[in-house]
């Protein structure tokens, strides 16, 4: 018995096809992974170094990602927001949201407050949450954003007191007026003097940054591809046998 390889054409191209789309979407996946080694680091060293002052300087939100920040100044007292679908413990809840004036400027952040239950049977009741008055200094940790939900259809205009599924720093500089840093601030405990609202659950979620996942993709897809060769191979020389 004779083995040869016969080439087929369309098979030949299949197989091209597949094996370039499993190296581009392994890379892809290892370039992700590799931003969310950098994260990592980033979140690393933000949570070890001294705590930045905020002050009236605009900032990249690139640039305080993960670092613990420090406030001064004045809550905006009539602008707070409510972000809905944020379950906390298996409880339906929201996430108090409120614009904070740094002292001596006209610069505001958007401080991500807390966590409090909803109303199960009133679900528009807006919440009963104390805020401190005047001058207060605060902690917390800066992030991108305050977490994004699936929404269908263009986001509403941000007025006070408005329930919303996103909320994004600029928007809310544009709806409400106010000079907004490009970022908000995970608040990590009460406001300093004067306390702040127990109710407020602050137990915020750790960033989920999956890095074992998106390198398991990518050998998946390495895998695919070199299995791709090896079936081309094989149908190749077994479309080749002739018994003599």
């Amino acid at each position: 018995m004779r083995i040869r390889f016969r080439f087929k054409l369309i098979p030949f191209i299949a197989t091209v096809l597949v094996v370039a789309l499993g190296i581009q979407l392994g890379n892809w996946q290892q370039r992700r992974a590799a931003q969310k080694l950098v994260m990592q680091t980033q979140l690393a060293q933000g949570q070890s170094a001294v705590p930045l002052r905020l002050d009236g300087t605009a900032l990249a939100a690139e640039a305080v990602e993960f670092r613990r920040v420090q406030l001064q100044g004045e809550f905006v007292r009539n602008w707070p927001l409510y972000l809905d679908n944020r379950p906390y413990q298996g409880r339906a809840g929201l996430y108090v949201l409120m614009p904070f004036k740094l002292a001596g400027t006209g610069m505001h952040v958007l401080v991500m407050r807390g966590w409090v239950p909803r109303d199960a049977v009133q679900r528009e009741r807006l919440p009963q949450v104390a805020t401190p008055a005047g001058s207060v200094t605060l902690d917390g940790i800066a992030r991108l954003n305050a977490g994004h939900v699936m929404e269908l259809g263009s986001a509403p205009a941000l007025t006070p007191g408005a329930i919303v599924s996103n909320v994004d720093p600029l928007q809310l500089a544009k709806d409400s007026g106010l000079t907004m840093q490009p970022f908000v601030v995970e608040q990590s405990a009460a406001a300093q003097p004067g306390g702040d609202d127990t109710s407020l659950v602050r137990d915020w979620p750790a960033p989920a940054l999956g890095v074992e996942k998106n390198q398991g993709y990518a050998v998946q897809w390495y895998a695919l591809s070199a299995m791709a060769v090896v079936f081309f191979v094989v149908n190749g020389f077994r479309r080749g046998k002739k018994t003599d």
